[in-house]
This record gives structure tokens, sequence and C-alpha cells, in this order.
């Protein structure tokens, strides 16, 4: 990540918000196939490469072999990535928190806010939360302005809804991913099962709906307690839900009736979101709605 990566976004954006969500997807994603490579050294030997060079093709193949895991999506990958490798996120801190003061100095008003992803435990976003404060007040001191930029954090675990009562003294703002939420709280991988056998769960009746586009009522009981324990340990924090559902109309209203304060969707999702967001006020006769994109 580099200054100059978010100093567009941030300029487009003055004046206005702008939450910019850590590295989250498993390590191996950011690294070369290892099967490609296994293919490049057998060339290699073909062509009588010297064993100087193909030790070191070996030596990396063993490597990048050491990093494949059986389930990645449950393994090395959002707020554990940073923790595993705090280069990470000292490396996308200071690129957000550069942009920021870069624009502070021609004048803009930037608004950066920094998601951890993928958090489990309170441990895990307050050791990263240090990391993140550490990297935007050297970049401050370095540039000579002055930076505050929120962190919060996504709740897409089970174990973080439930213990949101202790995340949420260490957050400024929760994002409810409802797209891991729906599979670690079913344990489906959506990537499998949608194709597999959803459609014959909604054809028997088993699901009245499918759980990755209307919110379930049993992921919506954890969203619950998560909104709820957030404002317990944080009466002033934002909860917000991104994922498919969070540009579902039906999803919308009950989003709305458990008291979030905004859904993010898909841009061509927006027109709908929003005539959502204003039926479900209009329903639940309460404060404004916000659809963001």
């Amino acid at each position: 990540a580099q200054t100059g990566d978010f100093e567009g976004m941030f300029k487009a954006m003055d004046g206005k918000t702008v939450i910019v969500r850590l590295l989250d997807p498993p390590l191996h994603e950011f690294l070369d196939d290892p099967r490609e490579l296994a293919v490049e050294i057998a060339r290699a030997e073909g062509r009588g490469e010297t064993e100087v060079q193909l030790k070191a093709m070996r030596d990396r193949l063993a490597r990048l072999d050491s990093f494949q895991e059986a389930n990645p999506m449950l393994g090395l990958r959002g707020c554990r990535l940073g923790i595993v490798y705090p280069e990470l996120n000292d490396m996308q801190v200071r690129a957000i928190a550069g942009a920021a003061a870069s624009l502070k100095k021609q004048g803009f008003d930037p608004k950066p806010e920094i998601m951890v992803p993928l958090i489990s435990t309170v441990e895990e976003l307050k050791l990263v939360r240090e990391q993140i404060e550490a990297g935007v007040q050297a970049v401050a001191e370095a540039e000579g302005v002055e930076l505050n930029i929120p962190v919060g954090c996504m709740i897409e675990l089970p174990r973080a809804a439930v213990t949101a009562d202790e995340i949420g003294e260490y957050a400024d703002f929760f994002s409810f991913g409802t797209n891991d939420l729906t599979q670690t709280t079913f344990g489906f991988s959506r990537d499998d099962v949608e194709s597999a056998f959803i459609p014959q769960y909604l054809a028997k009746k088993i699901l009245k709906t499918n759980p990755f586009e209307t919110l379930d009522a049993g992921v919506a009981k954890l969203v619950k307690i998560g909104v709820e324990g957030g404002h317990k340990a944080n009466p002033t924090i934002v909860c917000g839900v991104c994922g498919e559902t969070g540009g579902d109309p039906d999803s919308i209203q009950m989003y709305y009736d458990l008291g979030l304060d905004y859904v993010s969707c898909s841009p061509y999702r927006v027109p709908i979101a929003r005539l959502a967001a204003a039926q479900a006020k209009i329903n639940s006769n309460g404060g404004p709605a916000k659809v963001t994109k």
C-alpha cells in the first residue's frame, strides 16, 4: 500500500468519511501459485539450469507450500495477518495516515477511518489498535499535522458478536460483516453450498430464504447481541452492516429494527437500499436511516 493509493480517494471524498478495511484475504492469495512454480522448476530442469538456480527455486516452492492451508477462510487472514506479520499493518497505516497528512497540508479535509477485520477476541483489537495509533502518531509527528483517525472493527464471527460488550470498549464503530457471520454461524462455505444444496434446502422448506441474500433470524440474534453489547461498552459507538444482505429490502427492515445506523451495499443496489431504508423508517417511525456504498 502506497500513500498515493489513498490520496486520490480521500481527495475525491473530501469532507466525507472513508472507511478503509485492513487486508482481509488469506495469506496465500497474496503469494505466487506453488503449482505454477513447480512447472517452472520442471522446465528449468529440462533446460539444464545450474543446481544453485534450481535450489533457490525449490526453496521458494517449499516456502510457498508451507503457507498453504486446508481451510484458508478460517485460517491466517483478517486481523491475524497483521498480528503474525506486523509489518503488513504498519505499511497500510503509514499509507493511510500519510495520505491524510498530505491532503491536510494542501487544505483538504480528509476523514479516513480504519476498520480491523475478523476480530474474535478483545485482545486482538486492543493489540492492533495500539499498533495503528502508534503508526498514526508517528506520521502526524513527522508531517507536523494533527491526525484523528477513528478505529473500528468488523463483527463477523459469532464469538465477536457475543463478546461485543468487551470488544466495544476499544472500537469507535462496528461493521457487521454478514457474509462471514452467516458462514460461521451456519457452518456453511458460501462458495460451496449456494449451488450444491441451498436450492434443495429452499425447495424442501428447510430454509425459507437463502441466508446469504436475506438476513437469517438466527444470525439476526447475533447482530442484536452485538449491537447491544457494543452500546453497553461504548454508548457513542456507530454500528453498520456490510455484505450482500445490506442491499436486501427485507434485511434492511430487520437491521433498522435492530438499531443499526447504516447499511453498506454494492453501488448498483443503492437505489433499492435507499427506498427500503425510507420504508423502514416509515414503518418503524424511527430516526434517520443511512445507506452507503
